[in-house]
């Protein structure tokens, strides 16, 4: 980056040694040269005033620039959210749909689990009734046969 540094005559300009040696033998008086010296100091600040301005300018257009960067990445980052959010809204409804297609399977297994074991409860209820019954005709035998019941 470059601010023309280059073009600006320095400061300190004055006029020569040998000038002054030759402002007496010309008849130059003292006058004329800080009239001179006026002027070159009335020059040399109104270029420093005209570097400033410059480089405030280009400031002021790098700033711009770095605005104008700013908003571009602002857009970018606003993009990627939202294409991050839709991904993530994606991957939750398939998510979702795994998990219900789990739980239907687990539903219809669970269903045949309770099917088998409602037919082995209703064996063992039935079972149980036989003993009952078989307790009771060996009881009658029993009582019919006079044989007391050993303790």
């Amino acid at each position: 980056m470059e601010f023309g540094f280059q073009d600006t005559p320095s400061m300190s300009q004055s006029i020569p040694a040998n000038e002054h040696e030759n402002s007496g033998q010309k008849g130059e008086s003292r006058n004329d040269a800080a009239e001179k010296s006026v002027f070159v100091t009335d020059v040399a600040v109104q270029q420093i005033s005209d570097v400033i301005d410059e480089i405030g300018r280009k400031v002021e257009g790098l700033i711009g620039k770095i605005n104008n960067s700013r908003s571009s990445d602002q857009t970018v980052m606003d993009g990627f959210q939202q294409e991050l959010m839709n991904k993530m809204t994606h991957v939750c409804e398939e998510m979702k749909g795994s998990m219900y297609t789990v739980y239907e399977d687990n539903s219809d297994e669970m269903q045949m689990k309770l099917q088998e074991l409602s037919k082995v409860l209703d064996n063992c209820t039935r079972l149980h009734q036989e003993l009952l019954e078989a307790t009771q005709a060996l009881s009658g035998l029993r009582a019919s046969l006079g044989i007391k019941k050993q303790e």
